[in-house]
């Protein structure tokens, strides 16, 4: 099998399939799924698991790997919690997964929105299990660590996206590789942890083994290693598609130095599999 051969996917339109899509267009939400137009959407919508995107579709930064789009965002939407609690509900899910476009130009980078959709999850939907992938909170980093983290997230990510050597060059500013490390720091022993990386930008292996070395070194508990697929030609290139023997080899890596989960592969993303990486974490506890 060729390193382009397990980028295939099948898509299968299954009833489940369309009643995700169904909840997910009442409700007038915004996936992630879409948005960025992840891979494994068919297969997670079929299993009638999705991670909503909240707080509108513009994000502030215009990062050259991401297809969410760059522009001026609209007021938040005070109503989006219970619609995300109403859709969660209708969907009869067990584990949530919350991510966001970056709100910049909010005084609070939006962590309060954050808070009040999972507390509205909780408040509709007794026992339901959240986990979050949220942007670096620059302006106010410790407050909003504090004010999501009372609301009881089980999983809270931040993903370094590309490794040290790119992260400027792709990410761009005010992304910055440190501020996320540090930002990933500031979570442990308070919360389960996650990020995860892009590869085939054009970085060595060396670049990858010492974002490894960053993230084992922190404690971060799980981290996902994924292929990097342009969304457009404005994007930023694909350099080389990576073989599944050397994910293999980046996953072995990262349990030899101590990260308790890692997930690496070709369709790997930071959301997939998100309920059954959290539940396998608890049971090696």
């Amino acid at each position: 099998m060729t390193s382009t051969d397990c980028l295939r996917v099948k898509i299968k339109d299954k009833p489940s399939f369309t009643e995700t899509l169904n909840i997910v267009r009442e409700n007038s939400l915004r996936t992630v799924c879409e948005d960025a137009s992840c891979p494994n959407l068919s297969e997670c919508w079929k299993n009638k698991t999705a991670t909503f995107l909240i707080m509108g579709e513009f994000c502030t930064r215009n990062c050259g790997f991401c297809n969410i789009k760059n522009g001026k965002p609209a007021l938040l939407d005070t109503n989006e919690p219970e619609r995300i609690a109403q859709a969660v509900s209708a969907l009869d899910l067990r584990y949530v997964v919350l991510t966001s476009v970056t709100r910049d130009d909010l005084s609070d980078d939006g962590a309060l929105h954050f808070a009040k959709v999972i507390n509205a999850i909780h408040n509709l939907n007794c026992g339901i299990s959240v986990e979050i992938l949220t942007p670096d909170f620059q302006k106010c980093m410790n407050s909003a660590i504090a004010t999501i983290l009372a609301s009881k997230p089980v999983v809270f990510a931040h993903n370094l996206e590309i490794v040290r050597k790119f992260h400027h060059i792709v990410k761009k500013k005010p992304s910055n590789y440190e501020t996320s490390l540090n930002f990933l720091k500031k979570l442990q022993g308070r919360v389960t942890t996650k990020t995860g990386i892009m590869i085939g930008i054009g970085e060595s292996k060396r670049d990858v083994f010492e974002c490894i070395d960053d993230v084992a070194n922190i404690g971060v508990d799980i981290m996902t290693i994924g292929q990097y697929l342009c969304p457009s030609k404005d994007h930023h290139p694909v350099d080389r598609y990576v073989s599944p023997d050397e994910f293999d080899e980046y996953k072995n890596y990262g349990e030899q130095k101590g990260i308790k989960l890692m997930y690496s592969g070709p369709l790997i993303r930071s959301s997939y599999k998100a309920r059954e990486s959290f539940q396998l974490l608890c049971n090696l506890k």
